[in-house]
């Protein structure tokens, strides 16, 4: 369903691809979801996971900006995985003040079991795209996330 909004065809148009690109994003976030949920973990929770396991090492604020969360929201999510054992926290070599987020050898343990099967959920929703139409869809994707305001 588009929008009902009765504006120019340049702003109803927009409206109208807003919706369904949110709407396709929340749909494939949800079955993504459902297959973290059996390990009891949430979809930010996996972010940093697969961040620090692919990047290494990050600071709050980085890993805040890779997963698209506030400074308050990663401090929450942090301090989750830390009570599961599955991070830690060390102080930061040259800014005291940063923490720098390193996966547990059970955080490790724990995003290589649930990776492969994240990826199957991923690689299944959008299997139904070509490759061509897959690459257009990263580009705009792109095209659109870097737009200055």
């Amino acid at each position: 369903m588009g929008t009902k909004y009765k504006g120019s065809k340049e702003e109803v148009s927009a409206l109208d691809t807003a919706i369904k690109l949110v709407r396709a994003a929340e749909s494939l976030m949800a079955k993504a979801s459902l297959n973290l949920s059996g390990n009891n973990i949430t979809i930010s929770q996996f972010g940093i996971l697969d961040a620090v396991y692919h990047l290494g090492p990050l600071t709050q604020k980085t890993l805040g900006e890779k997963i698209l969360k506030s400074g308050g929201n990663i401090t929450h999510v942090v301090d989750n995985l830390e009570k599961r054992a599955l991070v830690k926290r060390h102080r930061g070599k040259n800014d005291r003040r940063n923490f720098e987020i390193h996966l547990t050898k059970k955080g490790e343990k724990l995003i290589t079991k649930i990776l492969p099967g994240y990826v199957k959920v991923i690689k299944d929703q959008l299997g139904i795209l070509s490759q061509e139409e897959s690459e257009a869809l990263q580009n705009l994707c792109k095209k659109i996330g870097k737009k200055e305001t």
